[in-house]
């Protein structure tokens, strides 16, 4: 970035690096390219790509003083464009959910949705390859295979690695989907991978549907691993659908910058008391399982979500407003990984 102070165009202040707006006159530092962003992303809305209008409006937000009415204006026309794209995502308002029938309807609109999410992970094979066509994604993540190839065997590490790299692209789509720019994902050795936000969230509801996009993504991951132990009865296939499952199973703890801890940031105080006891009642349900059939394990990520939630249900800001799609998302995550970490294995696999 240029460290050189600048003119202003209409007083000839000199404005030192890094200010918006001249200090002397107020005029926006940057307003020609403010005119071709705002020209740029009314053409998206106009077509119907609110993606690409949230992204546009999003890089006019980074180049506005935080403080002025431009940007409290854009920055409500951003969580309005926002809404409409989660709209997409969730179920209609026009649903028997939202007409107040019993919570079957809503389950099926929502399954209905996770569905075609899972879908997705499964199709879009060219936005799967896009991280690895990133030299750093894909050289971080061969270094974290290598890494990890003498503890686990190469198929199993490689397999570990593309399953944290679906999980990771899974953001990058929801990102994508909101309009918010972030860097292809990058892997850590004794950490895992990371997406890292070049810009930030405006609502709780953006927050949440990003934070749990990768366990979404990481649980298409993991059940199309399943449906090849399914299909072959190979075992490696089951241990790493279990294994893939218990990754993303931890991070569903709603702590910190985890995805659970940023999918509980849009249910209110209620909503939290009931995922806390869908975790327990499946907590419950595998502990019963482990107890009956030989070879299931207490799966202790459950048992530490459980207790982190109703300590998030108990302590802490909640919204107001209902995120009935937030919650879903969550329960459904919690059954279907919490039934995929507990699968049957033969022995020698474990």
């Amino acid at each position: 970035m240029d460290s050189a102070p600048v003119k202003c165009a209409e007083c000839g202040t000199a404005v030192a690096p890094g200010f918006l707006a001249c200090p002397t006159c107020g005029r926006l530092v940057h307003s020609e390219k403010l005119k071709q962003l705002a020209a740029q992303a009314s053409s998206a809305e106009q077509s119907g790509d609110l993606s690409a209008a949230l992204s546009a409006w999003r890089d006019t937000l980074d180049l506005l003083p935080p403080d002025s009415r431009q940007h409290a204006e854009i920055l409500k026309k951003v969580q309005t464009l926002s809404a409409q794209v989660d709209e997409g995502e969730a179920a209609p308002k026009a649903s028997m959910w939202k007409k107040g029938a019993a919570g079957l309807s809503g389950l099926a609109l929502v399954l209905f949705k996770f569905k075609n999410i899972l879908l997705i992970v499964l199709t879009k094979g060219k936005f799967l390859l896009l991280g690895l066509t990133k030299l750093p994604t894909l050289l971080s993540m061969l270094a974290w295979v290598g890494i990890y190839w003498n503890l686990w065997g190469w198929k199993f590490a490689l397999g570990m690695g593309v399953s944290l790299y679906i999980h990771e692209m899974g953001h990058v789509w929801m990102l994508r989907r909101y309009g918010i720019r972030a860097t292809a994902p990058m892997f850590i050795p004794g950490f895992g991978a990371l997406v890292r936000l070049q810009q930030y969230p405006t609502t709780v509801i953006e927050d949440a549907r990003i934070g749990l996009a990768g366990p979404i993504w990481g649980l298409g991951a993991a059940g199309a691993a399943f449906g090849i132990y399914y299909a072959t009865g190979e075992p490696f296939w089951g241990a790493l659908a279990q294994f893939g499952a218990m990754i993303n199973l931890f991070n569903l703890i709603p702590v910190w910058q985890l995805d659970g801890g940023r999918g509980f940031r849009s249910l209110t105080k209620g909503q939290r008391w009931l995922a806390a006891i869908a975790v327990w009642g499946m907590f419950y349900f595998t502990s019963e399982t482990a107890g009956h059939a030989d070879g299931h394990q207490l799966n202790i990520f459950l048992l530490i979500i459980g207790v982190c939630a109703v300590g998030r249900a108990l302590i802490g800001e909640a919204p107001k407003q209902r995120d009935d799609f937030g919650l879903f998302q969550f329960v459904l995550l919690i059954m279907l990984l919490g039934w995929l970490a507990g699968i049957d294995l033969p022995v020698h696999m474990r």
